[in-house]
């Protein structure tokens, strides 16, 4: 696990608009993820408008993020999701199927897809993930959604 989080982009006034599509499997740590993608928005772009789409399960991710992104409209989308491996092959099969649609939806439709669908091997590192203050991914999903959104608007501008 990395020990450091994205560092924090610059502050921005413009009007920005972030989606999340978040599994309601395992509510309690993907609301962890949530929470610390808006707290760290109303800091980083006060003014950003957050919609929040709930899914049944990590499976069905991409799926809602296609077809949000196929509305437009967006700076960034985040994917919250949790899976906890077992004893079969079962979630590391999820994990990389999740992967690669949502670099295919993001590539496909231009509007960055933050991946934050954690793969993890027990319920305490999907804690420190998820409810930490310190390691929090929902935190660093804000960052790099707000940074990717500045980079993307500086190129075309370009």
């Amino acid at each position: 696990m990395a020990n450091i989080l994205a560092t924090r982009p610059r502050h921005t006034a413009m009007k920005r608009n972030f989606a999340v599509v978040a599994s309601n499997y395992h509510s309690e740590l993907v609301e962890g993820l949530i929470t610390h993608f808006k707290r760290e928005l109303e800091t980083i772009a006060p003014g950003a408008t957050i919609f929040v789409f709930r899914v049944p399960g990590s499976f069905e991710i991409p799926l809602a993020v296609q077809e949000v992104a196929a509305r437009g409209g967006l700076e960034a989308i985040a994917a919250f999701g949790v899976i906890i491996e077992g004893e079969t092959a079962h979630a590391r099969l999820i994990g990389e199927t999740i992967t690669g649609a949502l670099m295919r939806i993001s590539l496909s439709s231009r509007i960055p897809v933050v991946h934050e669908v954690l793969l993890v091997k027990d319920e305490a590192q999907a804690r420190v993930r998820c409810l930490d203050d310190a390691l929090n991914r929902g935190t660093e999903a804000a960052r790099v959604a707000t940074g990717i959104a500045q980079t993307m608007a500086e190129i075309g501008r370009a």
